[in-house]
């Protein structure tokens, strides 16, 4: 699972959910965008429409699937409820949480975090040059949970975590928002079938989620 706003979904979203399910041996690799995010002010442009974007966006993409759940689920957006979710509709299987480094240094902060280790493995996406902690909240329950064999993964259903150093692209929804408002060019920075879909309301919608996040 690799969840986000995706406001808009881009090529550094794309390239990062192939690098995982290559190097992890993943089957697939379900990109949930949220709904309501609890503890940040929800994207202007709707769950749906950021829906179809990934849909548009991922068409091609062998084993990388858009998942609606938290949209039909409604209410406030947890991923612990989206994994308890997958993890009803998979009881036998390992399922893996993809996070970038960012979220993991307030992994404590989220939602009865604790029991994302009961219901899933964590993969932190890092950079290889930058180094990598848990929080010194969730030190008690990450001991002895570590790994660096991705094989590991597949031989039990959940509760170890492991450092994924991946390529990441230099490219981030934030300044694809801000070259929108200075009506640059998007092009090779998202999906040609998502930017040649986009509309005057998902533009003047996109521009807003900037001030917000800005102001």
């Amino acid at each position: 699972m690799f969840g986000g706003a995706f406001a808009p979904f881009h090529h550094g979203h794309l390239r990062l959910a192939i690098e995982a399910r290559e190097r992890l041996g993943l089957e697939q690799v379900r990109l949930v965008p949220t709904a309501f995010p609890a503890h940040r002010p929800a994207s202007r442009v709707s769950p749906q429409r950021r829906l179809e974007w990934l849909r548009l966006g991922l068409r091609r993409e062998h084993g990388l699937v858009a998942d609606d759940c938290e949209i039909r689920r409604g209410g406030a957006s947890y991923t612990v409820d989206t994994l308890a979710g997958l993890r009803a509709e998979n009881p036998d299987t390992p399922l893996v949480l993809l996070m970038g480094a960012d979220a993991f240094a307030h992994l404590h902060c989220w939602n009865r975090w604790p029991q994302l280790l009961e219901l899933a493995h964590l993969v932190v996406i890092a950079r290889a040059d930058v180094p990598l902690e848990p929080p010194p909240e969730t030190l008690s329950v990450l001991a002895g949970r570590e790994t660096d064999d991705a094989a590991l993964l597949h031989q039990s259903v959940a509760g170890r975590w492991l450092r994924l150093d991946v390529p990441v692209l230099d490219i981030s929804s934030t300044r694809i928002r801000r070259l929108l408002k200075l009506g640059q060019s998007l092009r090779g920075l998202v999906p040609d079938a998502i930017l040649n879909s986009l509309t005057a309301a998902d533009t003047a919608a996109l521009t807003q989620d900037d001030d917000a996040k800005t102001h």
